[in-house]
């Protein structure tokens, strides 16, 4: 099974990070990509790379016919899948063996066994392996699931039998919520899997996420490297994980690394998979389901391993033993991975798109630090894909040391341009909560119900608005045939204002460059040391500081002390549209259409849902501020809309 040309069918951080591996190995790398990544760093790093098709996924990286031909035109004799997309899917790595393309992952056979959930929960009970009670029936009627439900009781997951990652997923509490979340699931598993195939699952309430990963090679043998803890989650989705587990005991991971282990075996398996378990409050842990691929959080186990995991897959694919023995395998340190997606924590976690007008992470790469990515300054986010654009990997020699060491590589990788989860990772590390290892998988939205403070936007400091002041001042005096100049600040007076938040600011410089800012009666004397590139060096009240201050259209991106703001200056003439009008709902993200519940004439109440936009792995509803009359709708399923685009008009009850 030797190959030498390794086609990547994946796009991003991950397609990045296997693209390296294989090139320290000697191996040539060819990359795919969509329109929308015709320039992403991906594509430039690999050796090669082939267009496969439009945008949308269902266009592009989830056709096999295109994929299989950009093996074909290239001479990659070996493809590797990354995570999501085609990854876990059986028919394609069947059709990769067909035409002579080793298939870094699994058989086919154990892709179906462990893709389908229901199935595989019957494969691991069969196996000994301990699971949460549910129904895997083949009766998918609404009467049969609604039947089932009421005997498992609440609360319970509807979770999609196949793919992953959260998606085709509801978390039902009550007989209320029942028919939303089968029709919600349902409609996603077929979207993203186009299989609506559900089951259900008794929720193991306040439990702990854990998952084992294991490696088992072609010639019988199975390996667990130890466990992460991926319990931090809001909706389903991992936000940060590390290992080893602060509540898994030596005895615990024993137990469920032989759990794990186990469950390969069980389905004949090769190479890289995760079994996931959920962990109750007395610590016995219950089979969720395996992912039959390499997982996003796979560094935080390369680190406390000192295993390159991918290494692993291009050995055993090529039919090597696995390189360590279970008794070689030992945990070093602490490792946690914080998930950077371009999305507004204190807006829902509303995804986010637009221009990366400031990244440079290797300004925080001190050791113990890894940043996977797949984005670079300039690169457009669009809502085709995954809001994850990279991730935060820290090693120390504790968990404290761990913690500490990810605060402060948040706070030296700002990302600018577009709203982030940034900070909320920063001040989620260091909540009682994470500290004291108490979270729970539903946590954050049991937070997000309750308004924790958390989830509220920050406000910025004093200190902030007077390198906000500045630099504005400093935009206006630009000259533009001579860029920026020590003494180019201008006397000016104007409003700043960032959230809900405004100030009348007055700037007045004088001839060495010092600053007199003066808000709210109070004034602060600053001075320029250096702005160039996006970087602002300056000494408020005689202590020396950076900044990074970035201009996009009007709007200036901030990221100081660790934080980062969005500070417009104040129009004296207000644009009329950008005044919030109940009358007419907006697209909150660029998006698809999913559906549309409402036609003109109908008379609708306030809060009723409109109108289901779905971005970047997540639906949003948009619902009625008022009760009226539907006027007009200007959109249908299926359609492509910008973020702002007018969707539906209303008339509004006079009375309401």
């Amino acid at each position: 099974m030797s190959f030498s040309k390794i086609l990547i069918a994946n796009r991003g951080e991950i397609a990045c990070r296997v693209i390296r591996t294989a090139r320290k190995l000697g191996y040539a790398t060819v990359a795919v990509y969509s329109d929308v990544d015709r320039d992403a760093p991906h594509v430039a790093l690999a050796d090669e790379a082939v267009y496969i098709g439009p945008s949308p996924a269902a266009q592009s990286y989830l056709k096999i016919d295109a994929i299989l031909d950009a093996a074909r035109k290239t001479g990659a004799d070996a493809l590797h899948p990354g995570y999501g997309f085609l990854s876990e899917n059986a028919a394609f790595a069947q059709a990769c063996a067909d035409a002579g393309v080793v298939f870094i992952g699994p058989p086919a056979s154990a892709i179906t066994a462990m893709g389908d959930k229901a199935l595989a929960k019957r494969r691991m009970l069969e196996a000994g392996v301990p699971c949460a009670p549910g129904y895997l029936g083949g009766d998918q009627s609404d009467v049969a699931l609604t039947a089932e439900a009421k005997k498992l009781g609440y609360p319970l997951l509807v979770k999609a039998v196949a793919g992953g990652g959260g998606r085709g997923m509801r978390l039902v509490r009550s007989d209320a919520e029942l028919q939303q979340g089968i029709d919600g699931a349902r409609r996603e598993a077929t979207s993203a899997f186009g299989d609506g195939t559900l089951m259900l699952e008794r929720l193991i309430d306040n439990g702990r996420h854990i998952e084992i990963q294991v490696f088992a090679d072609a010639h019988g043998n199975a390996v667990y490297l130890g466990e992460r803890d991926c319990t931090a989650q809001r909706r389903r989705q991992k936000v940060i994980e590390e290992a080893p587990s602060p509540v898994v005991s030596p005895a615990m991971r024993a137990a469920m690394g032989q759990d794990a282990v186990a469950a390969a075996l069980a389905v004949g398996y090769r190479g890289a998979g995760t079994v996931e378990f959920i962990v109750d409050d007395k610590r016995n842990h219950y089979f969720l389901e395996m992912n039959t691929r390499l997982q996003v959080e796979h560094p935080v186990t390369e680190c406390v391993t000192g295993y390159d995991l991918v290494e692993w897959q291009l050995q055993v694919a090529a039919g090597d033993v696995l390189p360590a023995r279970q008794e070689d395998i030992t945990l070093t340190g602490h490792a946690i991975e914080a998930r950077l997606y371009v999305e507004d924590p204190y807006t829902g976690f509303a995804p986010q798109t637009g221009t990366v007008a400031w990244w440079q992470p290797e300004r925080a790469l001190y050791d113990g630090v890894r940043i996977d990515d797949g984005i670079r300054q300039g690169s457009v986010i669009s809502s085709f894909y995954d809001p994850m654009v990279a991730k935060i990997i820290v090693h120390g020699r504790d968990r404290d040391d761990a913690i500490r060491r990810l605060r402060a590589a948040l706070a030296n990788t700002p990302l600018l341009g577009l709203k982030n989860n940034g900070r909320f990772l920063s001040d989620l590390v260091d909540h009682p909560a994470f500290r004291k290892a108490e979270m729970t998988t539903t946590l954050i939205d049991q937070w997000l119900e309750q308004g924790e403070p958390l989830l509220q936007a920050p406000m910025a400091s004093d200190a902030a608005w007077t390198v906000a002041a500045v630099a504005s001042a400093m935009q206006h005096g630009k000259d533009p045939a001579e860029g920026w100049r020590a003494n180019s600040v201008a006397a000016y007076g104007f409003q700043l204002q960032t959230g809900d938040m405004v100030r009348a600011v007055r700037v007045l410089p004088d001839r060495q460059g010092a600053v007199a800012v003066t808000m709210d009666g109070h004034t602060t004397f600053a001075r320029v040391l250096q702005f160039a590139e996006g970087v602002l060096r300056l000494e408020i009240t005689g202590v020396a500081q950076t900044a990074i201050a970035v201009f996009v259209g009007a709007d200036l991106h901030l990221a100081h002390a660790g934080h980062c703001h969005v500070f417009t200056e104040v129009s004296a003439f207000p644009n009329a549209d950008a005044l919030k009008d109940a009358s007419r709902a907006r697209s909150p993200v660029a998006g698809k259409v999913t559906q549309v519940l409402v036609v003109p004439g109908d008379e609708v109440q306030e809060g009723q849902q409109l109108v289901c936009v779905e971005a970047m792995k997540m639906e949003m509803w948009l619902c009625a501020e008022n009760a009226g009359t539907v006027k007009a709708v200007h959109a249908k399923a299926g359609d492509q809309v910008e973020s702002g685009a007018l969707l539906v008009e209303l008339e509004i009850k006079k009375d309401a």
